[in-house]
Order: C-alpha cells, then sequence, then structure tokens
C-alpha cells in the first residue's frame, strides 16, 4: 500500500488492510475462490433445533441435560458475515448473519481449526510486509511468542482462536463447522470446530446498537445515504430485505396468477424507433450503427397489441419504463410497470379480472386481504368501488364538466386559481382538474371510469356515452396504481386519434403522442376486440409492503449527483510552492483548496503536518516554517 495512499483511509480502514496483508503473510487467501458448500441456514437451525434428553435435576430442581458433543448433535456447515464478537479470553462468541438470518457461534481456543482453503504461499517465520509491520498488532520482530507466535499455526486452535481474535474483523465473511447446542442462557448457537475465511472486509459497517429498553443508537438511518448504499442498508437495518422479499412475492404472485389463466409473458424492445403507447416525455438517445435518434420505451403498449394482431390469446410483459419527468416521493423516472392485454374481453371483465388478481397478491404478501400504509388500513377485498371521472370531479367540485367546452373549462380551472394555459386541450384540462381535486381523495381501491375521448387516443368509444371512452384508472390511497382500456380496434379512428394528438403537439404539448405509422398498419389486418391493464409495480409494492416512499421498494432508486467537497488540482498546490510529497498531508490536515491556507500561522499548518507524519510514519521531511510562509502569503 503506497504510504501517503494511507491518507485517504479512516483509522479503521487502514487497521483492516494491515490485517489482511498479515493474513497473505501466513499464508491465508483472504479471498478464497473454492465453493464453500453450507448445508444449513440460521433460521432453520433454530426452528428445527431439539433440545438433548433430560439426565436428571439439580439441586434446584431444574433440568439437567445431556452435554452436547459433536456425536450427539446436529453438525452444520454455515457462512456468513460477522456482525458482532466478545472476546473473553479464551473463548468468544461471534453472531453470523447469513441471508436468511443471524445466528450466535461459540468458539475456543482448544477446540476451532483453521481451515486451508487456497492458501497463498506462506512466507518464511520472521518475515512480514510492510504494511503488516505498521499495524497495530506491532511489527514482526515483535510476534515472538504467545497468541502472535499461535498465529503461523494455521492448522490448529493455537492458530485459529487467536486469528480469529486479532485479524478478522466485523464484517468479514467466514464459514463455521461446528454443531449445535443451546448456551447456559438459552440461546442456539453453534459451537464451531472449524474456521474458514471467506472474504476479508476493508469498510467498516455502521453498528446499530439497540439498549434492553429498545432504544437504537448510531443507526444508519439517513435516507440518501441508505438509497445511496443500499448494499450497507440491507446489511445493517432489519426490515429492509423483507421489503425487497415481499417485492419479488408480488412478483411471483402475478406471474403465477397470469399464467393460470393461460396469458404469455414476453418481451419487447426497450430501445425504440417511437415513443408510443402513453402521454409522456421520453428519454432520447442515439443509435450510432443506423445514425437515427431513438427513444427509452415510455410503454410497452403497442408492441403487445402487434402480438395480439398476430393471434396470441393473451400476453403480458413486466419490465422497466422511462419518462424523463420529475423525481419526488411517488415518481421515479425509470419504473417498473405490468402491461396485459387479453383477446375478446372488456373493460367490465378487466375490472373484476383486476379486483381477483390484487386480492390475490395481497393474501399472498401479508397472509390477508387488507394492508396498511400511512395508517390507513386499505382492503383489497373485492368488489371495488366504480365511480366515472366527470362524476368524480362534479362530487367534488360541484363543476359538471359533462357537455363543457374546451374554453368553459379552462375558465373553471382558472377560477379555482389552477395555472392552465392554451397549450392545454379538453382531455389534459380535465385531467388537471381531477388530479386537484379528486385524486388525492380515494383511500380505498376505486375504479374511476369512462374517460372523455380526449384523455385516452387508445381507447374505444363507449358503447353507450357519446364522447366518452371504456376506460378506468384504479386509485388507491390518492394515487393512480393501474390504467385499463377497452382496446380501440378501429385503425380508422385510430388514426384520426393519432392527428389529433399531433395538434397538440403543434400546441406545444411536449407529452403528446406521435404517430406510428407501423402500429397503424398492424390494425389493419384486424386487432380483436381487446382489453388491456397497465399496473405500477413501484406503487404496488409501496402499498403492499407499507412505504410511504417509492425510493423504499426501489434497490437503487434514481439520486442526484453526490455533492464532494471542492478541491483544487495538484498543479495549483505546486505553483504555491509546495512539494508533492507534502500535498496529501496539507489534504489530510482539511486544506483542500490552496485558499484555505492563507492567513493561516505557519507555525500551526508545520505542527499538523509533524502530527500526521508522526501518526501515519511517513518518510517525508517536514518543511520549514519559512517556506510555509510562502503558502500562506496572500
Amino acid at each position: 500500500m503506497n504510504a501517503l495512499n494511507i491518507l485517504e483511509l479512516s483509522e479503521q480502514e487502514i487497521i483492516r488492510r494491515n490485517n489482511l496483508q498479515q493474513l497473505r503473510d501466513l499464508g491465508i487467501n483472504p479471498y478464497p475462490a473454492a465453493e464453500y458448500p453450507t448445508n444449513a441456514f440460521s433460521t432453520e437451525i433454530k426452528e428445527s433445533f431439539v433440545d438433548l434428553p433430560v439426565i436428571g435435576k439439580d439441586e434446584e430442581g431444574k433440568d439437567i441435560r445431556e452435554t452436547a458433543t459433536p456425536e450427539n448433535s446436529r453438525n452444520v456447515c454455515i457462512a456468513g458475515r460477522i456482525m458482532s464478537k466478545r472476546i473473553m479470553g479464551k473463548a468468544a462468541f461471534a453472531e453470523l448473519q447469513d441471508s436468511k438470518g443471524r445466528i450466535q457461534v461459540y468458539l475456543t481456543r482448544d477446540s476451532l481449526n483453521l481451515a486451508t482453503t487456497s492458501p497463498l504461499p506462506a512466507p518464511p517465520l520472521g518475515e512480514c510486509h510492510n504494511a503488516a509491520e505498521s499495524s497495530s498488532s506491532g511489527d514482526c520482530s515483535q510476534r515472538k511468542g504467545g497468541e502472535n507466535e499461535a498465529l503461523t499455526q494455521r492448522g490448529s486452535g493455537e492458530g485459529a482462536y487467536p486469528l480469529f481474535k486479532k485479524l478478522l474483523d466485523l464484517g468479514d465473511f467466514i464459514g463455521i463447522k461446528g454443531y449445535v447446542f443451546r448456551t447456559q442462557t438459552g440461546e442456539i448457537s453453534v459451537h464451531a470446530q472449524e474456521l474458514t475465511v471467506l472474504s476479508k472486509s476493508l469498510k467498516p459497517l455502521p453498528i446499530v446498537k439497540t439498549d434492553a429498553d429498545g432504544n437504537v443508537y448510531d443507526s444508519f438511518d439517513d435516507p440518501e445515504l441508505r438509497y445511496r448504499q443500499r448494499y450497507v442498508d440491507l446489511v445493517v437495518n432489519e426490515g429492509v430485505k423483507d421489503t425487497f422479499l415481499k417485492r419479488a412475492t408480488i412478483l411471483k404472485t402475478m406471474r403465477a396468477f397470469f399464467d393460470r389463466h393461460g396469458y404469455t409473458e414476453v418481451e419487447t424492445p426497450t430501445l425504440q424507433a417511437i415513443a408510443g403507447g402513453a402521454t409522456a416525455r421520453p428519454f432520447i438517445t442515439h443509435f450510432n450503427a443506423l445514425n437515427i435518434p431513438m427513444y427509452m420505451r415510455i410503454a410497452t403498449e403497442l408492441y403487445l397489441k402487434r402480438l395480439i394482431v398476430g393471434g396470441f390469446e393473451g400476453v403480458y410483459e413486466i419490465g422497466k419504463n422511462f419518462r424523463n419527468e420529475g423525481m419526488d416521493k411517488n415518481h421515479n423516472p425509470e419504473f417498473t410497470c405490468m402491461e396485459l392485454y387479453v383477446s375478446y374481453k372488456d373493460y367490465n371483465w378487466m375490472m373484476s379480472f383486476t379486483e381477483q388478481l390484487l386480492e390475490e397478491i395481497c393474501v399472498a404478501v401479508n397472509g390477508k386481504p387488507e394492508t396498511e400504509i400511512d395508517g390507513k388500513v386499505i382492503s383489497f377485498k373485492a368488489p371495488f368501488r366504480r365511480l366515472p371521472i366527470l362524476d368524480a370531479i362534479k362530487e367534488k367540485t360541484g363543476f359538471d364538466c359533462e357537455g363543457k367546452s374546451e374554453d368553459e373549462i379552462r375558465a373553471f380551472c382558472k377560477e379555482k386559481g389552477m395555472e392552465v394555459d392554451e397549450t392545454m386541450g379538453k382531455g389534459k384540462l380535465i385531467d388537471e382538474l381531477f388530479g386537484e381535486f379528486c385524486e388525492g381523495t380515494f383511500i380505498q381501491p376505486t375504479f374511476i371510469t369512462d374517460y372523455p375521448v380526449e384523455m385516452s387516443p387508445l381507447t374505444k368509444m363507449h358503447r353507450s356515452k357519446p364522447g366518452l371512452t371504456e376506460r378506468f384508472e384504479l386509485m388507491v390511497n390518492g394515487k393512480e396504481l393501474a390504467n385499463a382500456y377497452s382496446e380501440l380496434n378501429d385503425p380508422i379512428d385510430q388514426e384520426e386519434r393519432f392527428i389529433d394528438q399531433m395538434k397538440l403537439a403543434d400546441k406545444g404539448d411536449d407529452e403528446a403522442m406521435v404517430i406510428d405509422h407501423d402500429f397503424l398498419r398492424a390494425l389493419q389486418y384486424g386487432m380483436p376486440p381487446t382489453s388491456g391493464i397497465g399496473i405500477g409495480i413501484d406503487r404496488l409494492a409501496m402499498l403492499m409492503t407499507g412505504k410511504p416512499f417509492i425510493q423504499e421498494v426501489l434497490f437503487f432508486p434514481q439520486m442526484k449527483p453526490e455533492v464532494k467537497a471542492p478541491r483544487d488540482k495538484d498543479e495549483l498546490f505546486l505553483e504555491k510552492g509546495v512539494p508533492a510529497d507534502i500535498i496529501p498531508i496539507l489534504r489530510k490536515a482539511g486544506y483542500n483548496l490552496v485558499s484555505t491556507l492563507q492567513g493561516v500561522a505557519p507555525a500551526k499548518i508545520q505542527q499538523q503536518i509533524i502530527e500526521i507524519i508522526k501518526k501515519y510514519k511517513l518518510e517525508v521531511e517536514k518543511p520549514s516554517q519559512d517556506l510555509i510562509a510562502t503558502w500562506t502569503a496572500e
């Protein structure tokens, strides 16, 4: 390790790197390649544990059981991350975390052996790497007796136990072979007989502490840090992993439900020549090979309908969509959506089908058809309320949009203090009214139905209500969860709707659809009556897990770029006469900008440099105060 690179590390990181090098010096590979075949998980060990037979009573009348041994107990091989260590002389306890949970491990000097999986060549005794010499455990010449000498005895407890005590840190991955027993305090544990180093951790984990009263200290709870470092969040915060396991259950249940009904899962292009299937602003990229612009898809709809034209009974796709719009607690520009299209069905059938689907998912995730979010209990028990959108607006505002012109609706919006402009058509204005006064009020699952044609360019006209379409949106907890239609399959009508959308685009609506001529061609070959639905998986996961923010159900949500402290380039320091080997030391002392040196007493800067050189054992000549004075001059 380069001496000056040490300055970029924390004290804990330096210690861990020294421990890493000592392992290598002892011929132990800290990152072995070989498979480590486990045969048990922490939770299963605890659930299946059976106490040994009672062989008598003590003086207080308590049961005395057989002493656990490898012969009369269950032998296991487990692996995981060290989450805590308690050293008590010749014995120690460690808490091991695997993919299912945590279990206590008991280690003793007399019974622990060290496995030799993928060893590195060990150096001769008395020799060690320079990095190890600076470790807190002392230099090589001091490693003479007791535990330091025992570290070289790799195949026995004389070497394995001191290695565990001195060279393994919290966060390291180890493998343990041993037998299961219950401690005197009643804790089901594994008595370790063999230890294998599987992976050395170089950064310390945040250690979350909980006292006897349940109070949590040093918690890793800053939202921005948690989302940026989800890998740490998953390790140290209970319940985070469970949220994502529930999300996986949602997808598994959804697929099983569709498959049971005979529908086919398919995949369609993510890069598209036309951003169609929804009204949204797309991400734009460039396809170099064809020298044409391409769009990240905003919806899968038009390709899935092509497959219905091609003869599939029902198709669905669960995949990523991308919309170049805002980020907040309910929206992420990259999101997961499920779209399903089924031949010979209409939106009434789809409402009933959706009720069945969501109730089944809720039971699979929560064990019952109810979930709780934001302190509210939401029931997915069918049936759900059904309410036409114009009736909803009238119910909440007293204004009846039916039969009103675009200008009349715009005037009402302005009267209500809403920000609207001339680029907004009638459909957009109605959508804005619903969003402003209605959407957030529907807490229990509610189908909002029969949208005006201006809002629904891909939807079939209502069979009995002129000017409206056979479309519904499912509102839950004040947010849209699903959007569904009786799909438009009249190619002439569809082309006219596309043309109307292009007129909106000409007025400045950058979310209006463009004409997809290939899709129109597909419709001209004939598409059967079809119903389709799109469900936002991220929103569904929020509801089913009770999470108020979309970032809580995304492994890696989009974030603003990390803000780093400003730092001048080396050249600026060199121009001030700072020697190259002193620049990292100044930065370690907090002088990241040349300007921060100005006006500081040279004696103070010299003392800071001397302390860092001494602490990190750097072979660097200290600068004189006269030289430093040239750096601090304004």
